[in-house]
């Protein structure tokens, strides 16, 4: 398996306790990484911390429902440490036609899966623009891909997540220096969201995640891919 060396870095990522993250988390765990765990229940973020704590890493955990506390909690990650890598990985995967959802269901997916990265960018990129380096993930969709022609039975989740590649790259187009953002589609995964019948593995998931957020200076920036190969947005 091939490893990514985060040495010294500090990776905050929402959503820490579902399936992709908790794989990325994993590999990226050893010494002299500090790791910010984002989640709604702190059991589970409590149990996830302690595994990667003894993988060596230092975690820090932020709680809260990111559908109506997403400035709070961007907030918070940004004054535990100076940020890295920000990983967007939180997300909702709501089923329904544009005929048959409702716009409150359109709101909350929007709220999780575009307005809650937007917070946590806006949130973490003036600080790596200062210091000049930074990775910035954003775990979307081919779902929310209008050339790939999103996800007709999942109207909410279609807008959601091209609203979230749509903020991913204006942040391309704001980062500076080092910095660099990129939206990624992980595939159809065996997670608590994607399903036990699903052919992918969260390692296979999080593989792109991983390669976008351990770029070398000449990497992309504002890119959009599926297993380490462009995608249409």
């Amino acid at each position: 398996m091939e490893t990514f060396d985060f040495t010294g870095k500090t990776i905050a990522i929402t959503g820490a306790t579902g399936g992709i993250a908790n794989a990325l988390l994993h590999a990226a765990a050893a010494e002299s990484v500090t790791l910010v765990l984002h989640g709604r229940d702190r059991l589970e973020v409590a149990t996830l911390a302690s595994e990667l704590e003894r993988d060596g890493a230092q975690t820090h955990m932020v709680l809260g429902d990111l559908a109506n506390e997403a400035e709070g909690i961007a907030d918070e990650i940004a004054t535990i440490a100076e940020i890295d890598i920000l990983v967007n990985n939180a997300g909702v995967y709501t089923a329904g036609d544009i005929l048959s959802t409702d716009l409150e269901t359109v709101r909350r997916d929007i709220e999780i899966n575009a307005l809650a990265a937007l917070a946590t960018i806006q949130a973490v990129l003036p600080g790596m623009n200062r210091r000049g380096w930074g990775r910035i993930v954003s775990v979307s969709s081919g779902g929310g891909s209008m050339g790939e022609g999103l996800a007709p039975g999942h109207a909410a989740y279609a807008i959601s997540k091209a609203t979230l590649n749509a903020i991913t790259l204006l942040a391309a187009n704001a980062a500076t220096g080092g910095v660099k953002a990129n939206a990624m589609c992980p595939g159809w995964v065996r997670t608590r969201m994607g399903g036990s019948g699903a052919p992918r593995s969260p390692e296979e998931g999080a593989d792109t995640a991983l390669w976008l957020a351990s770029l070398g200076a000449d990497g992309p920036n504002g890119g959009f891919f599926r297993d380490r190969k462009p995608i249409p947005w």
